[in-house]
């Protein structure tokens, strides 16, 4: 299971970048969906290292919990989490402007960060 889980880290690590891209090209829900989906991945990264399977849930606080994440990643995960529906469905309304994807993805970078120290 270990190389599963450095494929989920990579995939998370390139959502993250696909997340920088969308956002540079003003795309602000698909930038949103990746900045979630980078910290989701990267959380199922250390889950498997962790418990040596597949967790298969969307919930980035459960996870986080899962894998002993502090406080301060629990928060980040509790904002990252809205986005995960909110990017998805075009009748959601999203009031989201550049500077708050900015920081969404500023945070999903830490949340990889953290997974990564732990991996």
């Amino acid at each position: 299971m270990a190389g599963e889980s450095e494929k989920w880290i990579s995939s998370g690590e390139e959502d993250l970048d696909v997340a920088k891209s969308n956002l540079e090209n003003g795309k602000l829900r698909a930038a949103g969906f990746f900045a979630q989906q980078a910290a989701e991945k990267s959380l199922k990264a250390l889950y498997i290292k962790k418990f040596k399977q597949l967790y298969k849930v969307h919930d980035l606080v459960i996870l986080a919990r899962k894998v002993g994440a502090p406080q301060e990643i629990l928060e980040i995960c509790d904002e990252l989490e809205p986005l995960y529906t909110a990017t998805r469905y075009p009748d959601d309304i999203m009031n989201y402007v550049q500077n708050d994807i900015e920081d969404l993805i500023e945070k999903s970078e830490k949340v990889i960060s953290w997974v990564k120290e732990n991996l």
